[in-house]
Order: C-alpha cells, then sequence, then structure tokens
C-alpha cells in the first residue's frame, strides 16, 4: 500500500479544506456534545454539504453519490476532523439509506433519498429493545397484517434522537412462529407521525436528553413501507449494522484528539513540569497512537475493499471493538490530564441561565462528560463482546 499521497490528491485535500474553511458555520467549530446544540445546529452542516453535493461521499453516484475513492474519502474525514465538524447525523446517509438504495424499491428510492441527502428529513433508528440489546434476534415487537396495512405493537429503546425523528426504521417480528429467532423478521420504515407512536425520553447521568424509549401501540404502517421481502429484515439489518460498526471507528476524529491530548498535557505540569514529561503518562499516550496508526491502516484496507467492489464484511467488527476501545482510552487519558478541573460538578454551571464563568482552562469543560458519555461506544452498534464473537466465526473459522 502506498501511504504517499499523489499531486491530484492534494489538490483534493486543498479543495476541500477550502470549502470547509469558507462555508461550515464558525459557531459549531469543536462542538462535538449533542445536549449543547440545537437539532438545528445539528442538521446545518449537513444542509450545507446537501446543496453542495457532498453530503454521501460513500453512496453510489447514481443515488447522489460524490464518486470519491476511498483516498478522497479519506482525506475529506480528516479535513472535517481538523476543524470538529458535526457530521450528518448517521441514521439516514450511512445506516437506513444504504439499505434502501440496496433492497428498496423504486418508489422508495424516490421518495426516501432525496430527503436524505438534503438533510431535510431526520431519521431514527428502531432496533433495540429492553430484552434486546446485542441479542437483537430475540427482539418483540410485532408487525401483524391487517389488509394493506401492518399493525406495529411493542417498545423501543435507546431509540437516538427521536424526539427531533421525522421517520424511523424498525424490525418487527411478522412471523412468530419461525423455527430460528433471526427469522421472521422484516425491516419497515415508519412515519414518526403515525398515531399510536409515543417518544419518551431517557435522561442519562450528566442530565442529557438523547436517548428515548419509544412505544408502539396499534400503529398502522402502510405495506408499502417494508423494505425488501417480508421476513428477510435480518439479512438488511446485518447488512446496515456493517455499515455502521465501520463508521464507529472514527479514526480521524481520534486523531485530532491525541494532538488535543498532547497539547493539553503540554499545557498541565505535575510536580513543577509539564505532564507530557511525566514518563508513565508519556508511555500511556505513545501506545495510543500506535495502535492508532494500527487501526488506520486496518481502516484504509477496509475502505480499498470496498473501493474493489467489496462490501464492509467482518472486518468492520475489527473496526468496531478497536475504534471503541481508542476512544475510551483518549477519553479517559483527557480526564486524567486535566485532573480536578474535570470534576463532573463543574459542568453545571454552563448551564442556560448561569452568569458562572466555568472554573479551569476551556478545554477541561467537556472532559468528564464526554469520558462518561463514551462509555457507551463498546455497546452500541452490537456490544464488542458479540463483535469477537463474529470474528470468531467469520474470520477465524471457530
Amino acid at each position: 500500500m502506498n501511504l504517499e499521497f499523489t499531486p491530484e490528491e492534494n489538490a483534493f485535500r486543498a479543495e476541500v479544506r477550502a470549502f470547509i474553511e469558507a462555508n461550515h458555520p464558525k459557531h459549531l467549530e469543536g462542538m462535538g456534545n449533542r445536549e449543547d446544540m440545537s437539532p438545528e445546529d445539528m442538521t446545518a452542516w449537513h444542509k450545507i454539504l446537501g446543496k453542495k453535493g457532498w453530503s454521501a461521499p460513500a453512496w453510489p453516484t447514481e443515488y447522489g453519490g460524490t464518486g470519491w475513492d476511498s483516498t478522497q474519502r479519506y482525506i475529506w474525514s480528516e479535513e472535517n476532523a481538523r476543524v470538529g465538524t458535526f457530521m450528518p447525523l448517521p441514521f439516514g446517509i450511512s445506516m437506513v439509506a444504504p439499505v434502501i438504495y440496496s433492497f428498496g424499491n423504486d418508489e422508495q428510492k424516490k421518495r426516501h433519498l432525496p430527503g436524505i441527502l438534503s438533510g431535510d428529513v431526520w431519521w431514527c433508528q428502531g432496533y433495540s429493545e429492553p430484552g434486546a440489546g446485542s441479542d437483537l434476534a430475540s427482539l418483540k415487537t410485532t408487525a401483524v397484517r391487517d389488509g394493506d396495512h401492518y399493525v406495529l405493537n411493542g417498545q423501543k429503546t435507546w431509540t437516538t434522537l427521536a424526539q427531533y425523528a421525522d421517520w424511523g426504521f424498525f424490525l418487527c417480528r411478522t412471523d412468530p412462529d419461525a423455527p430460528k429467532p433471526q427469522q421472521g423478521i422484516s425491516f419497515i420504515l415508519v412515519d414518526m407521525k403515525t398515531p399510536g407512536i409515543e417518544v419518551k425520553p431517557i435522561k442519562l447521568i450528566d442530565g442529557g436528553y438523547e436517548v428515548n424509549e419509544t412505544w408502539l401501540t396499534d400503529v398502522r404502517v402502510p405495506v408499502e413501507n417494508l423494505v425488501g421481502v417480508e421476513n428477510q429484515g435480518w439479512t438488511y439489518a446485518k447488512f446496515l449494522l456493517a455499515h455502521e460498526r465501520s463508521g464507529i471507528a472514527g479514526v480521524a476524529r481520534s486523531k485530532r484528539g491525541v494532538e488535543k491530548l498532547r497539547e493539553i498535557a503540554a499545557n498541565e505540569t505535575l510536580d513543577g513540569a509539564p505532564l507530557m514529561q511525566d514518563l508513565d503518562f508519556a508511555r500511556k499516550v505513545s501506545q495510543l497512537e500506535i495502535d492508532l496508526a494500527a487501526l488506520e491502516i486496518t481502516e484504509l484496507r477496509t475502505l480499498a475493499g470496498e473501493q474493489a467492489g467489496k462490501g464492509p464484511g467482518p472486518e468492520s467488527s475489527i473496526l468496531k471493538i478497536k475504534g471503541t476501545e481508542i476512544q475510551q482510552r483518549l477519553t479517559e487519558l483527557t480526564l486524567e490530564a486535566v485532573g480536578s478541573y474535570g470534576t463532573p460538578m463543574y459542568g453545571s454551571i454552563t448551564d442556560a441561565g448561569s452568569n458562572e464563568y466555568p472554573i479551569g482552562p476551556d478545554y477541561a469543560q467537556h472532559s468528564a462528560a464526554t469520558y462518561f458519555n463514551m462509555r457507551k461506544t463498546s455497546i452500541y452498534g452490537g456490544s464488542n463482546e458479540i463483535q469477537r464473537n463474529i470474528i470468531t466465526k467469520m474470520i477465524l473459522g471457530l
């Protein structure tokens, strides 16, 4: 693999950097916490990219993709990470859209893909249930055929940002008598304004609100909202999760996070000397950088495979495991570096209505909240324990 960028690729980087500098909303730079953002903030960059035609780099060109190769997409992610842009939410662009353009019918593509590209339609994911998280195949939400409609009943949980969603994609059991739990599940698109849907907030430990429980009570959904073939939803769900897990790795963002960590450690002191001069702390940072470099090469190999026509497979589980472990180690080291300034209670004075300035440097304000929030990364998208089982079976053949 040639790791040197060509003159054409460097020119592309310059074009991307110039576009971001000219068009990304300045007040959103570096704002990575959803609780600090309005719905308009969260979709602002997406809508700008939609007008440019750059909102879906990984999509096929016939559906509105950019036609960029894997290297260009990698450069794109690096340049966005460099200034901390808030990228398009994954539920539409990266998750349901690939399912729709791969398995949906022409009418579904025509109806849903334009709104996902433009950022005008907000999507949420209805997968997990109180008794079906990583063991998703045990889901109990039902969809019973009644003429030209399915009638949905059940409960989904951890439905991220469903309070803003226009549409959702739900896994429902359409054949309760199927011989295996993975069978008899269907993939259904649901208008979130349909009567019978109730979204209830789940307050997080830091007081934030980004996840919900979603109740479905006799929700009538037109049969034409079924994607693909009835009872084949597990196939589409696995396809979607492979795309989701590849994106969770977040290599470019972690690289920028390490740069910030080094800046913090150069500014903070231990026994009168910069923290970065402490051998134990420097060793942990260096090991993190080594692991991140290895993950970056693995991601580039995966992108090259996709460019050659190979969709994401079990290697997406490797990216998910290592990517989330690195994110957690990074936020832990950042919290360690800021020391007492990272005490969670300090975050309360940044709440709306407070006229008190946060204690400590600006870079410490969200360190504790980010650390706690990132504990979830090894669970969502399929827990890392489940990903190890997939690797054991699909790659090692055990």
